[in-house]
């Protein structure tokens, strides 16, 4: 049986997970999103084909998203202290998770709008429209089905990154499964971590696919 104090302790780490999670994912998409729309606008076959930008671009982010999440987050604590005043607890951990997510949900975007259909584009260019108007009534509310699934992978994906930064007292559940599960070898409490996060997993992959579906136009 689990004690008052680590039911406790559990909440707390639950509340800084999400905290961390949602945060990161919420600044990682205000810098992602413009990122992933850049890319596919100034692509060879964008709408405003601009080789040097995409491909600088497309390098950097490619670079970020190749450094392993755990290398990063040591790497760059300097520059975490500076932004956070520390390295250690969930706010501190955002840092480094928006720094790693953001290039991930450039990807994710970048990918979403690239299904939309070019017949549509075509039509709105037609009809005179400007880069910006395509963007923001057409790339973007077309794709709006497969940006809300991404939003969903890129939640599971940031959770995932936030549980790993408890090798470094980043707080939430992933510091409780090392802190109190593998340094003092209780497998019941590691093994709870772990059911905890699939289960947050789970209702977020859940949530996002439920209004994937109600954006998706297709089967209204």
């Amino acid at each position: 049986m689990f004690s008052e104090q680590m039911i406790l302790v559990t909440l707390q780490g639950l509340g800084e997970s999400l905290y961390m999670t949602l945060l990161s994912t919420l600044v990682a998409y205000i810098i992602g999103l413009p990122l992933g729309l850049i890319l596919v606008v100034t692509d060879k076959n964008g709408i405003h084909p601009n080789a040097p930008v995409n491909q600088i671009l497309g390098a950097i982010i490619n670079i970020l998203r190749s450094v392993p999440f755990l290398i990063l987050l040591v790497a760059i604590i300097p520059f975490t202290r500076l932004i956070a005043g520390t390295s250690i607890g969930s706010t501190a951990t955002v840092v480094p998770l928006v720094i790693a997510a953001a290039p991930f949900v450039a990807r994710v975007v970048e990918g979403s709008i690239k299904e939309v259909d070019r017949g549509v584009i075509e039509a709105s260019l037609s009809m005179g429209a400007s880069t910006m108007q395509v963007v923001r009534k057409v790339l973007v509310p077309e794709a709006m089905p497969s940006l809300l699934t991404g939003l969903a992978l890129s939640l599971t994906t940031i959770l995932s990154y936030s549980a790993m930064a408890g090798f470094v007292a980043g707080g939430g559940l992933g510091a409780i499964a090392i802190n109190y599960g593998y340094y003092r070898k209780e497998t019941d409490i590691m093994l709870l971590m772990v059911v905890i996060l699939v289960i947050i997993v789970q209702v977020f992959q859940g949530i996002g696919n439920w209004i994937a579906r109600r954006a998706d136009k297709r089967i209204h």
